[in-house]
């Protein structure tokens, strides 16, 4: 079983990656491979709401940055860590990109895979920010792993984040649970419960 962890800041070993890097640690010591994703620094295509990924292979239109990549390696991981910096109390727009085109193009590499999002902040607005992304969780149709508070850390810099000793402590629960939740649905997957086919087809307009 792996997790995939997608790192939204453009730090590549600041507060966020500290934060992914205590779960990752914990991860390993309960048998669960993970992997860390930099979002990097390079410019990152909003969606445009082209359309074009419906008639792909649950692909992105635009092949040329790292959206597809991670779809493609999402087919094969069972659960997954957003982290982002908080930035004017929401979650990263380098994330948010990602995540609109992602999903748009990919949710079904993701479906009934459990998921969790992490955030950094210096002082506040930590919850806006894990509401941004828990929304991709919920459309998803994937169950969200809980910690023992909120999944965040506190920090200017990665040295003051790894003194935050309650937000690590948060970070190896949120990784317990990541844990147990995996193997629990790996249990139940091999006694026959599949995961359920959701009605499709109806939508109503406000406007008609």
């Amino acid at each position: 079983m792996k997790v995939l962890m997608l790192n939204g800041s453009p730090n590549k070993q600041g507060c966020t990656f500290t934060a992914l890097t205590e779960v990752a640690k914990e991860l390993e010591k309960q048998e669960i491979e993970s992997e860390i994703m930099d979002l990097g620094k390079v410019a990152i295509r909003d969606c445009i709401g082209c359309k074009a990924c419906r008639k792909l292979d649950c692909k992105c239109v635009f092949d040329d940055d790292i959206v597809n990549v991670i779809i493609g390696k999402a087919k094969e991981c069972d659960g997954f860590i957003f982290g982002s910096p908080v930035y004017y109390s929401h979650a990263s727009g380098r994330l948010l990109s990602v995540l609109d085109r992602v999903f748009y193009a990919g949710s079904a590499a993701f479906y009934h895979k459990p998921g969790a999002a992490v955030v950094s902040a210096r002082r506040a607005g930590t919850s806006a920010s894990l509401d941004d992304i828990n929304k991709y969780f919920a459309f998803a149709q994937m169950p969200m792993v809980p910690s023992t508070y909120w999944n965040n850390v506190h920090g200017n810099t990665a040295e003051q984040t790894a003194a935050d000793l309650e937000g690590l402590q948060t970070m190896r629960n949120l990784a317990k649970n990541m844990a147990w939740m995996l193997k629990c649905f790996e249990a139940g997957k091999k006694q026959g419960i599949e995961a359920p086919a959701a009605e499709r087809g109806n939508q109503t307009n406000f406007i008609r």
